[in-house]
């Protein structure tokens, strides 16, 4: 016969393999597509418990079951961009928009863009999360800022009913190893049977949460669509106009022809400055100086040597 305590660590030894043994059954879940890989298999593979006490064809048949009984889940997003009069005024008419429709504003930007001609226009992009069931409500409204048709526009959807029932079975298969370890831990009466049951307790809790945090983003990335506006102003896109004539080609490619003449010229004077006056100026050191010397040194030479052979012959003759 075994004591207690024999008997409770054959138990413990038994459940442990029992784990072990179904960790490569167990499937990888599915990453938000938002999230890095290397940051989710850090975080999910830091433990050697993964789903116990269920085959690959228990699991499969759990996940067939799970599909047919659960609705889909569909995470959609929109982008647009439009030409506004106001993108100051059309970013708060979207802003009021997204929070009467029980949304909010994730991210609002507004800043000056400068034209060809020196202009200086708002520009904006803003982007909201707004309940998925009034998506196409949200984007009709959106383009009825504008009296013109979006510059571009497209939703794209991802469909995650897959990836969330995985979750959710590796979930369950995680809280029965919590509860399982949990009664272990209770009878265990040996100090290190105890801290090696609560230190496997802490990786599957681990697990645990960071499961039920994939979990939350799916389900509130399908509650929630999320619609990205960049905001064009109107004069940013307007020719220009002297009365009934538009001339904007010509003029656009004159002012741009005298903006590249400038910055040609800016440029060179820049050049002569920090470069070629420098490398002159040492050169002229370096070469033209010594040379300028030797030449004036031969010339003054010949010149007394001229000088000196008159003298010599008038002397001769006398």
């Amino acid at each position: 016969m075994f004591n207690p305590n024999t008997r409770l660590s054959l138990q413990f030894l038994l459940f442990l393999f029992i784990l072990v043994f179904t960790t490569s059954s167990c499937a990888t879940a599915a990453m938000p597509p938002e999230r890095p890989a290397a940051d989710y298999e850090s975080s999910t593979t830091s433990s050697d418990f993964t789903q116990p006490a269920e085959s690959k064809e228990g699991a499969s048949i759990s996940n067939e079951a799970n599909q047919a009984h659960i609705e889909r889940l569909v995470i959609k997003n929109g982008n647009l961009s439009i030409i506004v009069l106001d993108p100051p005024k059309s970013m708060d008419v979207i802003s009021r928009m997204a929070e009467k429709m029980g949304g909010y504003v994730v991210t609002a930007n507004l800043y000056k863009q400068e034209l060809e001609g020196g202009l200086q226009v708002p520009r904006g992009t803003i982007t909201i999360r707004v309940p998925a069931e009034r998506m196409n409500e949200a984007m009709d409204q959106i383009r009825a800022e504008s009296n013109q048709d979006p510059i571009s526009e497209n939703i794209n959807s991802q469909d995650v009913t897959s990836e969330y029932v995985d979750l959710q079975s590796r979930l369950k298969n995680l809280e029965s190893a919590e509860a399982e370890l949990t009664e272990i831990m209770k009878s265990a009466t040996k100090t290190e049977d105890v801290m090696s049951v609560y230190n496997q307790l802490v990786q599957i809790r681990e697990q645990i949460e960071v499961i039920k945090g994939q979990i939350q983003y799916y389900e509130q990335s399908a509650a929630l669509s999320s619609i990205s506006v960049e905001l064009i102003a109107d004069k940013a896109v307007q020719p220009l106009k002297i009365g009934s004539w538009q001339p904007e080609g010509v003029a656009k490619r004159a002012v741009q022809a005298l903006i590249d003449t400038l910055k040609f010229l800016t440029y060179a004077i820049i050049w002569i400055l920090i470069f070629i006056l420098p490398s002159l100026l040492v050169i002229s050191i370096v070469f033209v100086l010594p040379l300028s010397l030797i030449w004036r040194a031969w010339k003054r030479r010949r010149k007394q040597k001229k000088t000196s052979e008159p003298a010599e012959t008038t002397k001769e003759t006398t």
